[in-house]
């Protein structure tokens, strides 16, 4: 013992001297109880049988440590079982060399993991280990779950997968069917030494030897998770129901170009305009227009331009081979199932980081994509985008560059889908089929580009004449902004007819007003009521000070629709707005989900969602902002807005921040209400009926997002056929018609 000053400072002997741990290590490990932290406490499970005659003494007197050295015993499982003084009893002091330490794990010296390790049962005898997890893989799957994956595949190997097993897509239609069909792989993650392995980190979870190694949810069958129940990315949609219908049917002449004669081509093309969803060849920089999956080339105009391509890439494209760049970025998937990211993200302390899974790590990163952690913060959609490449007949190509100058005329492509979703004749019991649309938009170094998308009916799907099928629409839209580029998406949803208005109202109500059905029955006979209809839109801001906008608007009658917009902000400076509004009436089901992830530094982003709920409908919001450690300096705004027209309406509205960085600002936040009683009496004095009052403030709220849609589709204030007026019509069909009796009553109660 030597004496410092007025403190005495006592020092253990130099054979037991051993470097101490970083700071970190030994904070951490002040910080643990000495009763959980000790060898004798994790012992009953983790010791050798061998040694269980020792654990009781052990456990009822531990000597103090003599050793100057700690360590560590957070979250690195069973502890090494350290030497045993040679004569506790007496309080002798430990053998030179071999300090007693209760609270301490020699790393290095011994595997805390070591498979040899003995768990006792209850029994007292040795427990199995269990080394083969492959019998246990599908243990925990319910009735609901195998339901879903029969259904998926019969989506995936149902009529037509394309041209033989490799698909319309080439290469890109082989990796990813290839993806699905390979189940992932059941293995224990490696076990990382501290101050040895850049990527430890004390949060990891293991599994005891005796206890089998199971796959995530959704992945006991498939290499991409499926729908699930009781999923996170599913919770509050109708997966029962989406899987009780056969959507396996496959269009006729998938893969093939759709020919019109004149007449056919005139009917069409009259149809789209009365629907909004036509651009003249001179207020359109392209157009591109598929009909139940299949390229028109009457109805479209292609473009090749210096600065602005605009074309339909079929099979001829992908055999007669396209550039590495446009297949590597057809080939990415969604929720981080592509880990590679589109750009490198610059680092000041770790260096450009390439690595989607290891960002911020390695303390906060979100891991393997095919993890239970990821995958509960992921939208569900790379299964989905997996099979779009699988049976996609072609892609919509748009391309802008800087050459030229810039072409401020938007590039639209038209979706359309006829009742009988082109499969004809093979609608046999009923049978539906699905229409997996493609688009991919490339904006280079500098470019603008304005790209439209529509999606609407041909034909009346309400009509039993034209044969209405159920039909899955599984849209797929990738998006790249390069350095100083800037791309303004529009994306209108209007496929499906309209909602039966006033289904709010009872059996009762009905009989009294003499209705022969009642609302309720009409929209449950309803055949759009049985379509679904996905869309995902993947966006990669691969350029410094790029710039992504969307406006989605979802107004279609579909009676499940789902929409996931991804942004990604991988450069500096780099901005993302997304902008949405969703309408749900009648007995629909709609769910958006939305994500921006700012990895780099000085990134902003805007958001704001606004949903409607009328009638018994239910709908879903679901925003996820993630700012890496990387993103400093992060500005992100994201709020939710709902108007609930009837009590029978149901919202779930969760916005989200997951912020690593700590230098940001960040917002969110979410509003749900009813149309205000105090608008409502300022308009009806000043001579407006009531209906018109409420319809006013609807528009209203509707108008502040769908004014950001591309004036070019939208029309004129003014014009019968604009987007404003098409509006209009379908906010009249959901506008409440009776006054509220009570606070907390129904609109429809009079």
């Amino acid at each position: 013992m030597k004496k410092v000053g007025s403190f005495e400072k006592m020092e253990a002997p130099p054979s037991s001297r051993r470097a101490p741990l970083p700071a970190l290590a030994a904070a951490a490990a002040l910080a643990c109880s000495r009763c959980s932290s000790s060898p004798a406490a994790v012992e009953a499970f983790a010791a050798p049988r061998a040694r269980a005659a020792d654990l009781g003494r052990r456990c009822r007197r531990s000597p103090p440590s003599s050793s100057t050295r700690l360590a560590v015993s957070i979250g690195l499982g069973p502890e090494q079982d350290p030497p045993p003084p040679p004569s506790a009893e007496e309080g002798a002091p430990p053998a030179e060399g071999v300090p007693y330490d209760s609270a301490r794990v020699i790393l290095g010296e011994d595997d805390p993991y070591d498979p040899a390790r003995v768990v006792l049962g209850e029994d007292g005898l040795p427990m199995p280990h269990v080394v083969d997890f492959e019998p246990y893989r599908k243990d925990r799957m319910s009735d609901s779950d195998r339901a879903c994956d029969a259904w998926f595949r019969s989506l995936l190997d149902g009529d037509g997968g394309g041209d033989g097993e490799g698909g319309f897509l080439g290469p890109v239609s082989k990796l990813h069917r290839d993806r699905l069909l390979t189940p992932v792989e059941l293995a224990d993650p490696l076990v990382l030494k501290y101050g040895e392995d850049e990527e430890w980190t004390p949060y990891v979870s293991r599994r005891l030897p005796t206890s089998p190694l199971y796959p995530a949810y959704g992945l006991e069958a498939f290499g991409l998770p499926v729908p699930r129940r009781g999923a996170e990315a599913w919770r509050h949609f109708d997966v029962n129901g989406m899987v009780a219908v056969d959507y396996s049917g496959r269009p006729e002449g998938i893969g093939t170009d759709l020919e019109l004669d004149d007449a056919a081509r005139d009917a069409a093309a009259a149809e789209l305009k009365e629907k909004g969803a036509w651009l003249d060849d001179d207020d359109c920089a392209g157009r591109l227009v598929y009909v139940d999956g299949r390229y028109c080339p009457a109805l479209s105009k292609p473009a090749d331009a210096p600065s602005l391509t605009v074309r339909n890439l079929d099979a001829s494209a992908f055999e007669g081979g396209l550039p590495d760049a446009t297949l590597d970025r057809l080939s990415r998937l969604p929720d981080g199932h592509t880990d590679d990211l589109a750009a490198p993200v610059p680092d000041d302390f770790k260096g450009p980081q390439t690595s989607l899974s290891k960002l911020s790590g390695p303390d906060h990163n979100v891991g393997p994509a095919t993890s239970q952690f990821a995958i509960n913060n992921q939208q569900g959609a790379a299964c989905f985008a997996a099979l779009n490449s699988v049976k996609a007949g072609c892609v919509a190509y748009v391309e802008a560059k800087e050459e030229g100058g810039r072409d401020e005329r938007p590039a639209l492509i038209v979706h359309a889908q006829t009742p009988s979703g082109g499969i004809g004749d093979g609608a046999e019991g009923g049978k539906g089929g699905a229409i997996h649309p493609r688009t991919l938009c490339v904006a280079g170094d500098g470019a603008a580009a304005t790209l439209v998308q529509m999606s609407v009916d041909l034909g009346d799907p309400t009509s039993a004449e034209e044969n209405p099928v159920p039909t899955l629409v599984n849209g797929y839209t990738q998006i790249y902004v390069g350095e100083n580029a800037n791309v303004t998406h529009t994306l209108l949803e209007e496929s499906g007819g309209t909602a039966t208005s006033r289904v709010e109202m009872s059996d009762d109500e009905a009989a009294s007003e003499r209705m022969e059905r009642s609302p309720r029955e009409v929209e449950a006979s309803r055949p759009a009521l049985r379509d679904a209809h996905f869309h995902c839109v993947d966006a990669h801001v691969v350029g410094d000070s790029g710039r992504y906008a969307v406006s989605f608007l979802g107004l279609g009658g579909i009676g499940r629709s789902r929409t996931c917009l991804s942004a990604s902000l991988l450069r500096p400076g780099a901005h993302a707005s997304l902008n949405g509004f969703a309408l749900s009436g009648g007995a629909q089901r709609s769910d958006v989900r939305t994500q921006i992830h700012h990895a780099a530094q000085g990134t902003t982003s805007q958001q704001e969602q606004r949903n409607m709920v009328g009638g018994r409908s239910t709908a879903a919001f679901r925003g996820r902002i993630r700012v890496e450690q990387s993103a400093q300096q992060t500005d992100a705004q994201q709020l939710s807005r709902t108007m609930i027209l009837s009590d029978h309406g149901r919202i779930w509205a969760t916005p989200s921040l997951e912020i690593i960085a700590d230098d940001v600002q960040c917002t969110h936040g979410a509003t749900v209400s009813d149309l205000s009683e105090e608008e409502l009496f300022y308009l009806r004095s000043r001579g407006l009926d009531r209906t018109m009052s409420r319809n006013l403030l609807m528009y209203a709220f509707v108008e502040e997002v769908a004014g950001q849609a591309d004036r070019a589709i939208a029309g004129e204030f003014d014009d019968e056929k604009g987007l404003r007026s098409r509006i209009i019509k379908r906010l009249e069909n959901l506008v409440p018609t009776g006054d509220k009796e009570l606070v907390g009553g129904e609109f429809q109660s009079v």
